[in-house]
């Protein structure tokens, strides 16, 4: 029985646990998470903007450039290291305002992550995604 508790302990806090597709609590978000080489990186795919318009526009980023781009498959998480028992280090794109802020994920059981997203310590905010079976 220990051995089977150890080794769900060990599972709950691998890298990979996060790879898959994330429920946002928040506009109905899916947010799918990949390996990107020894990082990972999550994409847009699909909210209730994308469902209404999926030819939806990055109309709010800060860069004018940028305005013109998708919101369906838009990378909006990357740059993250893993350390013991998190992904820290990375950047989340908020296309509802056009901000980037740093970023850590944590995962808290295989169905669940805690993503914390930054301005500047400690004007955070945080949110419980869930993974979508």
């Amino acid at each position: 029985m220990m051995l089977l508790l150890a080794a769900a302990a060990a599972a709950a806090t691998a890298p990979d646990i996060v790879v898959g597709r994330w429920q946002t609590p928040t506009r109905h978000g899916v947010v799918e998470i990949t390996r990107c080489g020894t990082s990972i990186c999550g994409s847009l795919i699909e909210s209730d903007g994308l469902r209404a318009d999926p030819h939806l526009k990055d109309i709010h980023n800060k860069d004018a450039s940028l305005r013109t781009r998708a919101l369906k498959g838009l990378t909006i998480l990357k740059g993250f290291t893993w350390k013991p028992s998190a992904w820290s280090g990375g950047t989340i794109y908020n296309a509802e305002d056009g901000g980037t802020y740093n970023a850590t994920l944590t995962p808290t059981s295989a169905d669940q992550i805690k993503l914390k997203g930054c301005i500047v310590w400690p004007l955070c905010k945080t949110q419980v995604w869930t993974r979508i079976r």
